[in-house]
């Protein structure tokens, strides 16, 4: 594989991003909230609907076990970049949101990692 940009046209486009979790329709409802989206509800399966964005999905997974940050031992396998204007103002909402902090850096890093309410972490970033 090459280091190239390739200027053909692409095999796919992204659909959504889907996230395994135990309750769909709560961590829908929490990344809506962040993001601004809305919610689309099935079965086991749950959208959030942002405008000019990826859609973020949500699907059922029984037995669940949220990823390990950090670990070596168990990798975190895919976290969200979430980008902000406000780093403070934002923190204090995902965290009245129900977010987890799970690494807030010393004051001077343009990003903090915090967990959402099903443990998948990710992060904020005033970039």
């Amino acid at each position: 594989m090459s280091d190239d940009v390739s200027t053909e046209r692409p095999l796919a486009t992204l659909g959504s991003v889907v996230l395994d979790c135990p309750d769909p329709l709560a961590l829908a409802g929490f990344y809506a909230a962040v993001l601004g989206g809305t919610v689309k509800a099935e079965e086991d399966w749950v959208d959030v609907l942002v405008p000019g964005a990826t859609t973020l999905a949500f699907q059922a997974a029984p037995g669940w076990v949220a990823p390990a940050w950090p670990s070596a031992e168990a990798s975190q396998q895919f976290h969200l970049d979430l980008t902000v204007d406000d780093l403070d103002a934002a923190e204090r909402r995902v965290l009245d949101l129900g977010a987890e902090p799970l690494d807030r850096g010393d004051g001077t890093r343009t990003y903090r990692v915090y967990a959402d309410p099903a443990g998948h972490p990710f992060c904020l970033c005033a970039c």
